[in-house]
């Protein structure tokens, strides 16, 4: 019976531990300790869970400490568990502003439009919508089939087709923005800079072809190769950046979104 009884004391004062790790790493930046934040935020994720707000407070340790780069991949981490985290938001945004390659979106119009419309809301606010909207659909295929009057037979028919296609858009958002915080096919440049190359190697040649972009940059993963005959780097990537062309870069320069 000691024996549990101690068990169970143990167990109460790591969890009292765990609990703290957040209070810790805020009075660490307070004092501007950015070094000690930064790992114990990331012990708190560990232990604690993640959440968009940790991640947000881990983001503005690294910008403190100046690293842009893993400030950027933290802010974006905030943003796939909360899009509608507008502090993050912010936040990114002016990250960017700082970072030496910003290259321009060259994204359509609609597509912009429906990005937008995925940070609106959270996958499962998005859910919800659409269990709303279908629940208006058969409200009004209801009105069409037993409404005698007219009017609410032609309002019951017209509202039900606008609902329809509604439903049908809230719910590819809602399962396109649930896949999207699964996701881990971004990632972005946390070194000084790194190369951008056509093949999966160093440059050795003056024929290669290599372009240099910076920390902070974000990526989007196509593939990847195993090189464990490189003395460079084990691993490259395969990525593109706003829809650009694809090329090599090395995997240790970059972290994973």
């Amino acid at each position: 019976m000691r024996t549990l009884f101690v068990i169970i004391l143990a167990l109460a004062a790591m969890a009292a531990h765990a609990a703290s790790l957040g209070e810790q790493a805020d009075s660490a930046y307070n004092k501007e300790d950015y070094r000690s934040a930064i790992e114990l935020y990331r012990s708190s994720i560990e232990n604690e869970g993640r959440s968009s707000d940790i991640y947000y407070n881990l983001a503005n340790a690294y910008y403190r400490a100046d690293k842009l780069g893993m400030a950027v991949v933290n802010y974006e981490r905030a943003l796939k568990l909360d899009p509608t985290n507008s502090d993050a938001r912010a936040n990114l945004e002016f990250v960017r502003s700082r970072i030496q390659d910003r290259p321009e979106d060259d994204s359509a119009f609609l597509s912009n439009v429906h990005h937008s419309l995925l940070s609106s809301m959270k996958a499962n606010s998005w859910a919800w919508f659409s269990f709303a909207m279908f629940a208006l659909l058969l409200g009004a295929v209801a009105v069409y089939i037993f409404s005698t009057n007219v009017a609410f037979r032609k309002a019951g028919f017209f509202g039900g087709i606008v609902l329809l296609f509604v439903f049908a858009y809230s719910l590819v958002v809602a399962l396109q923005s649930a896949s999207m915080a699964k996701s881990h096919e971004e990632a972005v440049v946390i070194t000084p800079s790194t190369q951008l190359s056509s093949t999966p190697r160093a440059s050795r040649t003056a024929s290669d072809k290599v372009v240099t972009i910076h920390e902070g940059t974000k990526v989007e993963i196509i593939d990847s190769i195993a090189t464990p005959d490189d003395p460079v780097s084990p691993k490259w990537y395969n990525v593109k950046i706003n829809n650009s062309a694809k090329a090599w870069l090395r995997a240790s320069d970059v972290e994973r979104i």
